[in-house]
């Protein structure tokens, strides 16, 4: 048998930076797409949950059987969540069902360019202040200026549907969502911080709540008529689809290759690889759903890049000019 094919750490960092970029950009492009037609966000997320829940849950299953040879009190939710029941509940409820529900729900409303500079670039703001409140991290100046032109970009893309709203416009519920969304995932980070927890075994753990909560109350909820659902209307593909993508391709691939991508180029590199997201998903929102991209719009995507890209760019000028540190824990 001829052996595997062995690649070396750089062709898996930079790999795995394509693959999440990409899935981080269809994610935006697929998730508007897919808004209004077949199935519900109700829908899609329930999807999502259902897809991701057929990798992970065996993961976490696995996981907790290893981790209980040596604590039999290890793990939590029947044997499939691999951390304590506390962080599982709390991580899960925002990163899990708050933010897909959200996220889903706002693409409804607002087109994928709002998205595009709304969701990725309220998050590193609602990061910060958060970190700020419950780490007690410290916003430098130049973090400062960073976030400032983040807020910027932002007010230049949601402040205009704000303006529209008493024309009878539905934008701007859309970009709250998606802010809301951001400010969601930014609590999860934070929690998974604070509790120092692996990035693969929250994602399990994230799912294996949003499986036990969401799917058995919202499939009562379908059946008896409280909340609309097409699930038994929609092709069949489609709903294969959904959970291939959004489960398994944007929670479990793109989770990994995240890991993986941290671990070649570190926190900083990654956060700079990664700020691409918002110019390409706008640009793809453009190129294959029509969508107009105006001037605040442009004006915004570039605030909101730049602001990422200085506040990292400073940060790793910082981190470089002081002594190596044992890295903080939460």
């Amino acid at each position: 048998m001829p052996a595997a094919p062995r690649f070396s750490a750089r062709t898996i960092g930079i790999g795995a930076a394509v693959v999440t970029v990409l899935v981080w950009t269809a994610f935006i492009v697929i998730a508007r797409a897919s808004a209004g037609r077949s199935l519900t966000p109700f829908d899609i997320a329930f999807a999502r949950i259902c897809g991701a829940s057929l990798v992970l849950m065996p993961w976490g299953a696995w996981l907790v059987m290893q981790a209980r040879r040596s604590d039999p009190s290890a793990g939590s939710l029947f044997g499939l969540s691999p951390i304590s029941l506390r962080a599982t509940a709390i991580a899960g409820a925002f990163g899990g069902l708050a933010y897909a529900l959200l996220a889903y729900t706002g693409f409804v409303y607002a087109p994928a360019t709002h998205a595009s500079v709304l969701m990725p670039g309220s998050l590193p703001l609602w990061t910060a202040v958060l970190a700020a409140i419950v780490l007690h991290d410290r916003i430098t100046a130049a973090r400062a200026l960073g976030l400032a032109l983040i807020v910027a970009g932002d007010l230049l893309v949601g402040g205009a549907s704000l303006l529209h709203a008493l024309e009878g416009g539905q934008i701007w519920k859309g970009d709250l969502l998606f802010m809301s969304a951001a400010f969601c995932w930014a609590c999860y980070s934070v929690v998974v911080r604070r509790h120092g927890l692996d990035a693969v075994r929250a994602t399990i753990a994230i799912t294996v709540f949003a499986f036990m909560t969401y799917v058995p109350v919202y499939l009562l909820l379908a059946a008896a008529g409280v909340v609309a659902s097409r699930l038994d209307s929609a092709p069949a593909g489609e709903i294969v689809f959904q959970m291939l993508f959004q489960g398994v391709g944007s929670v479990v691939i793109s989770g990994i290759s995240f890991t993986r991508m941290i671990q070649y180029f570190g926190p900083v590199r990654s956060t700079m690889i990664t700020a691409v997201v918002p110019g390409l998903s706008a640009l793809a929102a453009v190129l294959f759903l029509g969508e107009p991209l105006h001037w605040n719009l442009i004006a915004g995507l570039l605030l909101v890049t730049a602001g990422i890209l200085f506040g990292v760019q400073r940060v790793r000028a910082a981190a470089a000019a002081r002594p190596a540190a044992a890295p903080a824990r939460g």
